[in-house]
């Protein structure tokens, strides 16, 4: 998995003169899938409970004994990448996400999942991920000067199935709309342009105050909504800027933080909670259904409108951008189920394919340009027969050959009744040759 580097990139704003209408052919591959164990809580040792998980490799986790109600379950899972609880955030950074976070300033629309049960970490190694990506995004930009950078940042949360801006003081449910090529986007979505790296840290503050949290069983603290935060950056080459030449990359990244994903019965959920977990649960199986679907195949219905999760996240989970999902889990043995949960989801994870392009966005001044030039190509056909296409020279050539066989046909219909004469001619000189040399016979 590779994404555009810098010459690259500068190839793309020269491409025909900065007229690329469309970006460079897809890239298929898979979602890069990692797990990440964490250590046993202070809950968890204080009540006794032991270790049941441990990661044989980087790329291999075990359950130590089999499942109490699944003796024919498999205990092995095996991922991209596999972290230990000892690992910090920025090693899971730099194996499990960096590479699919930073196709951004390539272009490339990119997608970072956390996934896992309520108090598996989820929400830590999210924010963590979040700022080692704008920290190096941010780097990027100071090393390259020759190119003109302008970020821009919203989010939203998922709760109750109802969409909210975190960036607005308003409790306002927000709709989605479809557009052909926008795709499916949030109506009124504050977007904010970004300052500099304190600036987008005063706003993912307010997100984080703004986002909705209740206690569970499993968390004193507990995040009850679905969280994206989104990042679109947009760059060009500082020669070109304001020139016919003048052409953007422009592309997003996403940080979805999910909602916890256990069952409701197993956090012990009542009232307010018990309703938020249902809906939780509701779009969670929505997102695994749509998951287990994609990994098997491409041609049948992929539920994405079931939920309003899926469907913002569609060209994340089968379209054009590059996704990575990071699962956590407890290792705790009370918690074997819902980790196990947690693996069979990203089994299925691991072999959805997606395929990344390279976001170009044209000048005016260059969409104009590409459109003349392209009205001129047809007028010329128009004036010049002899500038057919070849679908149309294919199929005149077709035409003068289907002739050529009919008129040899004809030829062949005429030799066989000429022949077919002279046959019945030879056999009326035989009959007559026959009758001719019989001998007479007189009666008596």
């Amino acid at each position: 998995m590779g994404a555009i580097g810098g010459d690259e990139m500068a190839q793309w704003d020269n491409v025909d003169g900065g007229e690329v209408v469309n970006g460079a052919a897809g890239k298929l591959e898979k979602i890069l899938v990692s797990v990440r164990l964490r250590p046993l809580s202070d809950k968890e040792i204080a009540r006794g409970d032991p270790s049941e998980w441990e990661c044989i490799s980087d790329t291999t986790v075990i359950a130590r004994s089999a499942f109490p109600d699944r003796p024919t379950a498999p205990t092995a899972y095996s991922f991209d990448r596999v972290f230990r609880s000892d690992c910090d955030t920025k090693e899971v950074y730099e194996q499990g996400a960096k590479e699919v976070a930073l196709s951004v300033v390539s272009g490339i629309n990119s997608s970072i999942f956390a996934y896992g049960q309520t108090s598996s970490g989820k929400t830590y190694t999210m924010t963590g991920i979040t700022e080692c990506t704008v920290s190096d995004i941010y780097d990027y930009i100071g090393r390259h000067g020759e190119r003109a950078f302008v970020l821009k940042f919203s989010a939203i949360e998922i709760y109750n199935e109802v969409v909210r801006d975190l960036l607005s003081s308003e409790n306002t449910s927000l709709r989605l709309w479809d557009d052909a090529e926008k795709g499916t986007y949030v109506e009124n979505l504050k977007e904010v342009i970004l300052r500099d790296w304190n600036h987008l840290k005063e706003l993912i503050s307010v997100c984080e105050a703004q986002r909705r949290t209740g206690e569970t069983y499993l968390n004193e603290n507990s995040s009850r909504s679905h969280q994206i935060l989104k990042l679109t950056i947009e760059s060009s080459a500082r020669e070109f800027l304001g020139k016919d030449k003048s052409t953007t990359l422009a592309a997003s990244v996403n940080f979805v933080d999910l909602a916890g994903s256990e069952r409701a019965s197993q956090a012990l959920s009542a009232g307010a909670r018990l309703k938020e977990g249902c809906h939780i649960n509701r779009s969670l199986l929505t997102l695994g259904t749509v998951i287990r679907k994609l990994s098997k195949v491409r041609n049948g219905h992929i539920p994405y409108r079931d939920s309003k999760l899926t469907r913002i996240l569609q060209p994340s989970l089968g379209g054009n951008a590059r996704t990575a999902i990071i699962c956590t889990m407890s290792p705790a043995r009370s918690y074997m189920e819902q980790s196990r949960n947690t693996l069979l989801f990203a089994s299925c994870a691991k072999e959805v394919v997606t395929n990344a392009q390279v976001n170009v966005v044209m000048s005016d001044k260059a969409l104009v340009k590409h459109l003349q030039r392209e009205l001129a190509r047809l007028e010329s056909e128009l004036r010049c027969p002899a500038s057919y296409s070849s679908l149309e020279a294919l199929v005149k050539e077709k035409d003068n050959h289907i002739r050529k066989m009919e008129k040899e046909i004809k030829e062949l219909k005429v030799q066989r009744d000429l022949a077919q004469s002279r046959l019945q001619d030879l056999l009326q000189v035989v009959g007559d040759n026959h009758v001719s040399k019989r001998p007479l016979v007189y009666n008596h």
